[in-house]
């Protein structure tokens, strides 16, 4: 057989396996290390910070996986994006909301790791970048003092562009809401702005500026998605006043920050789903032990057979 005719014989050996390939579904899925940042606490709600690999396991889509990465009570440093509600509705609780959010930064700088760094954001009908990722106080604190409150409140845009921010962040990322939980103006829906911050692997922790002992001026709806928002990326929300117990939920945030475990796995053997969303359960081997943790994370499938 000549050149040319093996040539040609190859060329349609080829052809008729890219047909062959077509007429298969073959899904690719983006697969990368999952990482969980973690807390642990007892059934007083002391603070666990002992434990060992050993002690975790972790579930995906119901498969258990092999823990590749973990650090206890991680010293990686934080990059922590502070997002304050500047609409109209706090305008009475933002300046003494302000010396709380300081006194907060104070403490991160002056007992966390030297790689610590913050970024600020401000919203309400708009999301404006106070400053990028700083170590620098006095920066961040003049611009804190020239916030002023007005029009709506555009939650959902906030946490998704700063998620975005986060995404080629090293070490861990967290997102501190301080707010009165009603979103009026995003154009990001709830969903769009979970998956973003899920995207990032960010923690977000929510504050609610509004009395607790009475109803008026809440929005109950707004702080049940807040909530939900939190606890799904493994965080919490304070329903915190302002003054003393203000100062209280940004230590208790503080107290979960020093005190996380960091696990990360590469998920094998997981059964296909169209669902892009997967769930992740985490557990520890004490009953006694309750574990707070990001509910799950998103993939991206490749279908080759449309």
């Amino acid at each position: 057989m000549s050149i040319r005719r093996l040539k040609l014989f190859a060329a349609l050996l080829l052809a008729a396996g890219a047909v062959a390939l077509a007429q298969e579904s073959v899904f690719k899925v983006d697969v990368r290390l999952v990482r969980l940042l973690a807390t642990v606490k007892d059934s007083s709600g002391q603070l666990i910070g002992s434990l060992r690999k050993g002690d975790f396991t972790i579930y995906d889509s119901g498969v258990r996986q092999e823990v590749a990465v973990f650090e206890q009570q991680t010293e990686q440093p934080l990059s922590v994006t502070l997002l304050l509600d500047a609409s109209g509705s706090t305008a009475a609780k933002l300046r003494e909301g302000t010396d709380s959010v300081l006194r907060f930064l104070k403490r991160l700088f002056g007992e966390g790791n030297p790689g610590d760094s913050v970024s600020l954001y401000s919203f309400n009908q708009d999301v404006t970048l106070e400053t990028s990722f700083t170590r620098r106080m006095a920066r961040i604190e003049r611009e804190l003092r020239t916030i002023k409150a007005e029009a709506g409140t555009s939650l959902y845009d906030a946490i998704y562009f700063a998620s975005q921010a986060l995404e080629d962040r090293e070490g861990r990322r967290v997102i501190v809401i301080v707010s009165d939980g009603a979103d009026t103006t995003s154009s990001k829906t709830f969903h769009e702005a979970l998956r973003a911050a899920n995207s990032a692997d960010a923690v977000m922790y929510g504050i609610m500026i509004v009395p607790v002992a009475s109803d008026a001026g809440r929005h109950v709806a707004g702080e049940n998605a807040l909530t939900t928002l939190a606890v799904s990326t493994g965080g919490r929300v304070f329903a915190a006043g302002l003054g003393a117990a203000l100062d209280d939920a940004f230590a208790d945030i503080l107290r979960d920050l020093r005190t996380q475990y960091l696990i990360g796995y590469y998920p094998k053997n997981l059964p296909y789903s169209k669902e892009r969303f997967r769930r992740i359960e985490l557990k520890v081997n004490r009953p006694d032990l309750r574990v707070l943790t990001r509910s799950g994370y998103y993939v991206e499938y490749e279908d080759s057979a449309r």
